[in-house]
């Protein structure tokens, strides 16, 4: 007897004396017509999968313009914006009056047949302008003169630098010498009333262009309010006759020492 795998005659003889009502068996016996059954339906849905964009192009067009609808579009144009005239404002200046000018002809160097035009005489071109060409101007017109400045004020520097009294070509001075400023300084200090108090003070001031002095600073002290004893001394002197350099009065730093030593 032979056999034919396409049909269910093999499910019998695999099965023969089994349980048949196992599952297996009911599957293996219907698997053909599952496997038709696949098929069709695989095939009916690629048809319509592939005629789907020729019945898409078939169908009527739902997104036309309905004409219920009016879709004209409105553009307004605005008129353009007057511009007002404005107001205070000074008159125009007047034109400048007509001044006689002499056409220039510039000298060429020609044959005398050759020349057309003959240059203007000194006297003709006397008081009058240049130009291209000859104009005659207005006599009776009203001469408007700019008023002439002064031109720029020259701007002097002042020379507030300091001078030393080493590099400077006159120095300051107190009035009387400087015996009579060290005799001043002695005379005006008051010396702290400490034992065995004793050394130098060192002081520096600027002697101003008017002989005052400003700046004044301790640069060593011995404690005690020496320092400002000697501050309060200086702010006290006298106006010096000033420094000066090239001629003109200038600023000039100066330094004192002051030597104190209590009484024994």
């Amino acid at each position: 007897m032979k056999l034919d795998i396409f049909t269910n005659q093999w499910l019998d003889i695999v099965f023969e004396g089994k349980n048949k009502t196992y599952g297996a068996y009911e599957l293996r016996k219907s698997n053909t017509k599952t496997t038709v059954r696949a098929l069709i339906i695989g095939a009916v849905l690629f048809s319509v999968l592939v005629a789907a964009p020729l019945i898409m192009s078939l169908l009527p067009d739902s997104s036309g313009d309905d004409d219920s609808l009016d879709t004209k579009i409105v553009t307004m144009k605005l008129p353009p914006k007057k511009e007002e005239p404005k107001k205070d404002l000074p008159p125009p200046p007047p034109p400048p009056p007509k001044v006689d000018q002499v056409k220039f002809v510039k000298p060429v160097v020609a044959k005398a047949e050759e020349v057309t035009e003959e240059p203007p005489k000194i006297t003709e071109i006397k008081d009058k302008k240049l130009g291209n060409e000859t104009i005659k101007g207005d006599p009776d017109a009203d001469l408007s003169v700019e008023p002439v400045g002064n031109g720029p004020a020259a701007v002097v520097e002042e020379d507030n630098s300091i001078y030393n009294t080493a590099g400077i070509e006159v120095k300051p001075d107190f009035p009387g010498g400087m015996e009579k400023f060290y005799k001043f300084v002695g005379n005006n200090y008051q010396t702290p009333e400490e034992d065995g108090l004793k050394g130098k003070v060192y002081v520096t001031f600027v002697v101003e262009k008017d002989g005052s002095l400003t700046d004044i600073k301790v640069i060593r002290d011995i404690g005690y309010g020496t320092g400002k004893e000697a501050i309060r001394v200086l702010n006290k002197c006298p106006k010096w006759t000033p420094g000066e350099q090239n001629g003109k009065k200038v600023r000039v730093l100066y330094s004192l020492p002051i030597t104190i030593q209590s009484a024994e």
